[in-house]
């Protein structure tokens, strides 16, 4: 058994697993430049000479000058993040005359390598360099919002009632709607027909006939089909696992902050953490879960890597809602314990390299990711451009306002393709057995008041749990 929570034998594997880039070029990219900085110094650390490939300059820190070098991508503007990462993947395997020729001057016999995000596929090279860190269209296919009840019942794991209809049925779907409905009304969920969809783009909240009306005029010309689920009310959240040749490792679960307005029935994704504690019956079971779904995607589909289940633990208990076959944000907050070992553990497992861990050696991790708390405070507004800014915030229990000097809350915003992201991080007001919701919602309302966001007021979700 390899132990992992021993710092010296921990860097030892992340050296020995970082080996397929030592002393190579590597490309990064497509990436918001910010979003790069810690991979830049990774590489750079393993003797590798660095190109970023960046879309736009980001919130935060951005890598200094001399640490590598960047040429910005042209990309169009989007409406949302999900038009926004599903051009990843055209824009790296179509480079544009000028951003390919620059790759050249930097690597002229292309041994390099690139380094993308998941949202870009590993099947074909990119001008003869190797693809890492993305994953095989195979995977990728498997994030289909309404292939994962199928999944929940091969595995054996306890789902909410669902029903999936063509969209050109409308009346059948007010029919399931009708049908389905919690108090709180139900949740239509929208196919991949056109590509990957996340962060909450595909989903609408529905409670009457003019909502039905709204969510048919948006899924029309998107997708063919939806899913209508039960609202699920609870707290949004999350557990992952990495999938290893001998079984899967199953990590701790993740608060997902999905803000809430009752008047317009509007969800916002915005940030997650580990904070959050729920249960420990149903700590263990979401952790069982992850174990089978594991089994399940290793056994039907040769899967391999990290993967995350989202849900609602819901008065009756968790409940799965969405399944995501990659390195997720969530699997990212609770590998912050060791991003640089856990990032390359990813791109390894998904090339097929032989590791020499097992899945209790990852799971061995999970203690000290129960002891180091952390969370992601963001927002993403859809539409609004901003400059870039940084600079502290003041807290006073239930909101933020501008600091003249530092209060441990770091507030950043910049602009992306789809609009503007804003972060607080480093945030001081993370604690353990605090829930980072009602912190997002202060974000939410400082980002609105002060940039104009026009947000409506949006609440985080009820905790509905009692511990047994």
């Amino acid at each position: 058994m390899t132990d992992l929570r021993d710092p010296v034998v921990r860097a030892e594997v992340t050296d020995r697993l970082g080996a397929v880039w030592a002393g190579r070029p590597v490309v990064i990219g497509p990436f918001v430049l910010a979003g790069a900085t810690p991979y830049v110094g990774w590489f750079r650390d393993l003797g590798c000479p660095v190109l970023v490939v960046a879309t736009t300059r980001g919130a935060g820190d951005v890598p200094a000058d001399g640490e590598c070098e960047v040429v910005m991508l042209p990309t169009p503007a989007t409406a949302s993040m999900t038009d926004e990462l599903r051009t990843h993947d055209r824009l790296a395997h179509h480079l544009p005359d000028e951003v390919r020729s620059a790759i050249d001057v930097f690597d002229p016999p292309r041994r390099g390598s690139w380094f993308t995000t998941p949202f870009v596929t590993t099947d074909e090279p990119i001008d003869g360099r190797p693809v890492t860190g993305g994953r095989p269209a195979s995977f990728l296919a498997l994030e289909d919002k309404l292939l994962a009840d199928a999944m929940w019942d091969a595995a054996g794991v306890e789902r909410a009632a669902y029903h999936v209809l063509e969209v050109s049925d409308g009346l059948g779907l007010a029919a399931a709607s009708l049908q389905l409905a919690s108090p709180l009304g139900v949740v239509w969920t929208g196919d991949a027909r056109d590509g990957f969809n996340g962060g909450g783009n595909y989903v609408r909240w529905l409670r009457d006939a003019d909502d039905r009306a709204r969510a048919l005029a948006f899924f029309r010309p998107r997708c063919d089909r939806v899913r209508v689920m039960p609202f699920l009310d609870g707290v949004p959240c999350s557990i992952h696992g990495f999938v290893l040749p001998d079984g899967t490792a199953a990590l701790r679960p993740v608060e997902i902050v999905v803000l809430r307005d009752p008047v317009t029935r509007t969800l916002r994704y915005c940030g997650l953490g580990t904070t959050w504690d729920p249960p420990p019956a149903d700590r263990e079971a979401m952790r069982e879960a992850v174990r089978r779904v594991g089994a399940q995607l290793q056994r039907e589909h040769g899967y391999r890597g990290a993967f995350g289940i989202d849900g609602v633990l819901t008065a009756d208990g968790f409940r799965p809602t969405e399944l995501n076959t990659r390195m997720s944000a969530g699997a990212t907050t609770v590998g912050d314990v060791d991003r640089r070992f856990f990032t390359f553990l990813q791109a390894a497992l998904v090339a097929g390299v032989e590791t020499g861990l097992t899945a209790a050696d990852v799971e061995g991790l999970v203690p000290e990711m129960d002891s180091q708390r952390t969370g992601k405070v963001i927002y993403v507004g859809e539409g609004i451009q901003v400059e870039d800014d940084t600079y502290p915030l003041a807290w006073d229990g239930t909101s933020f306002s501008r600091a003249a000097s530092e209060t441990g809350n770091q507030f950043s915003i910049g602009a992306t393709p789809s609009g503007l992201f804003a972060k607080v991080d480093p945030c001081a007001e993370l604690v353990r057995g605090r829930r980072l919701a009602p912190i997002s919602a202060a974000l939410a309302a400082y980002v609105d008041t002060t940039y104009g966001a026009g947000l409506s007021a949006v609440e985080p979700a009820p905790d509905v749990r009692v511990s047994s």
